[in-house]
């Protein structure tokens, strides 16, 4: 899988569960600062990449990825 497929899947589930505003989401946005994820959303998010990914991600795999750049190429790693 591209990156540019799983930045698609990413942001399609941001937006479609975590209901973040779309003009948020971009590259370099920091996930927790400007896009608003919190603790509780890390959780949601965790399975959500379970379930769109295949592999489960732990809660403190999150607290190291600030941005959704870095977040994507850690599932792209992940996922081979």
């Amino acid at each position: 899988m591209t990156i540019d497929q799983i930045r698609e899947k990413v942001v399609s589930f941001l937006v479609e569960e975590l209901e973040i505003d779309e003009s948020k989401i971009a590259g370099d946005a920091l996930l927790k600062e400007d896009m608003g994820i919190d603790s509780l959303e890390i959780v949601d998010v965790v399975v959500l990449v379970d379930e769109e990914f295949g592999f489960k991600m732990k809660p403190e795999d999150f607290k190291s990825l600030k941005t959704l750049d870095q977040f994507c190429a850690f599932i792209q790693e992940k996922i081979g």
